[in-house]
């Protein structure tokens, strides 16, 4: 069957796809859902492909459409999507036709069982490294993504495994149907010969370009852990609902700077135009854009609910949006464009670790978080956040003290001293008290009792 599908579109590539489902007379089952959904997809594709001006080959590619001429393939995309819906629903639903009656006429195949794959194919040979390449020295941590379909999630899993293991990498690697997320430390020969193995594997060809790097190393993490989830990055949606292939227009970080730049110099406070940032209260309190809208969730499950509960908030606005590497913008603005309230929705590409790398002085200031045993790199001397007791500055992270509190806390050398050391001071009290019971329901203290869980921010 899948010959079937590929024949009836064999030049056709998308990058992006509808929002919104032709109504069908009578629900599609799983498999009937995915023709559709590829009929949709190519479709969209047909469509801008049939406005392409024919130009010599050197020549850049344009299209030309009600009038306008587009340099962009997101403009051209975009354009389609508001203005050429109803043409692209009726060309979706004549090629689904189409396609259920070809399929029908074809001879059932039986699916034949998948080779073995050899694991150790995909491991580089370390025979010609010392072991101490692998151990000691120079060190740094890698954050990367990549979406991609995976059919079997559960071997790129283990092969992870295998793969880190073999380079003495430490770190936290999700992996599922939509792609791999993952952040790994180890020597600086590790780290090389592990984006090569991600660069040179079939299933991902990802670029050097792709990883994030900064100071560190496997020290910088207690273990390697390995999983298949449901998501890469935990929105709490399913990604066949909310697919990042709906994700706003990527900025590199030249031009996300020009746009927070235009944004700062407007004289009107009253600006069409959010500055989001889509990270959790506890990053951006440490390090933020300026002039920035930080939402005060904890977890990035809870941005659907901020998003839905603000919708008013974004009405009619350009969002741009950014987060420590790009990832949760995919999803963010998938959710939020899925709306229909934006204007336009923005994102930084590489997020904050690749503008960093750019503009290490320019308009984000503090701390960028991270999430490992470091908490937070930084790349200027600002500091924007307060210690909790004294309220001198300060922005260097530690765990709460308590024995059964997981929160983080802000407490300058002085008043850790004092023994200031809890996250608050219901928790210091909590902890005394209970010392030696059984452990407590975490995150019960001050810190989480007097936040809302979805703060309203619409005045």
């Amino acid at each position: 069957m899948d010959e079937v599908v590929s024949s009836a579109f064999p030049e056709l590539e998308v990058e992006t796809s509808l929002s919104s489902e032709f109504k069908q007379d009578k629900p599609l089952g799983a498999s009937e859902r995915k023709y559709y959904s590829f009929c949709r997809r190519k479709s969209f594709a047909q469509f801008v492909a049939s406005k392409r001006e024919n130009l010599p080959k050197e020549q850049a590619s344009s299209w030309c459409c009600c009038g306008q001429a587009f340099k962009e393939h997101s403009a051209i995309h975009k354009h389609v999507a508001r203005s050429h819906h109803h043409e692209v629903q009726q060309l979706t639903q004549s090629t689904y036709e189409r396609l259920v009656s070809q399929l029908e006429e074809e001879p059932e195949v039986k699916p034949q069982c998948a080779e073995p794959v050899d694991l150790s194919s995909w491991i580089p040979d370390t025979s010609n490294v010392h072991e101490e390449q692998l151990t000691k020295g120079p060190g740094r941590v890698l954050l990367y993504y990549h979406y991609c379909q995976l059919e079997d999630p559960h071997l790129i899993s283990a092969w992870q495994k295998a793969l880190c293991e073999r380079l003495h990498l430490t770190g936290k690697i999700r992996v599922a149907t939509e792609g791999i997320n993952g952040t790994v430390g180890g020597t600086k020969a590790a780290t090389d010969m592990y984006m090569e193995a991600m660069c040179s594997h079939p299933r991902f060809r990802m670029e050097r370009e792709d990883f994030k790097m900064s100071g560190g190393g496997a020290e910088c993490f207690t273990e390697l852990r390995v999983g298949v989830h449901k998501e890469i990055v935990p929105m709490g949606v399913d990604p066949e609902a909310i697919s990042y292939q709906l994700a706003g227009t990527h900025l590199d970080p030249e031009e996300f700077h020009g746009e927070v730049e235009e944004l700062l110099s407007g004289a009107d406070l009253c600006s069409d135009t959010i500055l989001l940032d889509c990270r959790n209260f506890y990053e951006s309190k440490i390090g933020q854009f300026t002039r920035c809208l930080a939402p005060n969730i904890r977890k990035f499950s809870y941005f659907p609910d901020y998003v839905d509960q603000n919708l008013e908030l974004f009405r009619d606005k350009k969002v741009l949006m950014y987060c420590t590497g790009g990832i949760r913008c995919e999803r963010g603005s998938a959710y939020l464009r899925s709306k229909e309230v934006c204007k336009e929705v923005y994102q930084l590409k590489g997020g904050i670790h690749k503008y960093l790398e750019r503009y290490p002085e320019g308009f984000f200031r503090g701390k960028l978080f991270v999430f490992d045993e470091r908490y937070a790199i930084g790349s200027n001397d600002d500091v924007i956040s307060n210690c909790r007791y004294c309220g001198q500055p300060w922005d260097q992270y530690q765990l709460c003290t308590t024995q059964f509190c997981c929160q983080l806390v802000l407490s300058c050398p002085a008043c850790r001293r004092d023994g200031q050391t809890a996250c608050c001071p219901t928790c210091l009290g909590k902890g005394q008290s209970h010392a030696g019971d059984a452990p407590q329901q975490r995150e019960e203290c001050e810190c989480t009792d007097g936040r809302a869980r979805i703060p309203q921010d619409v005045k």
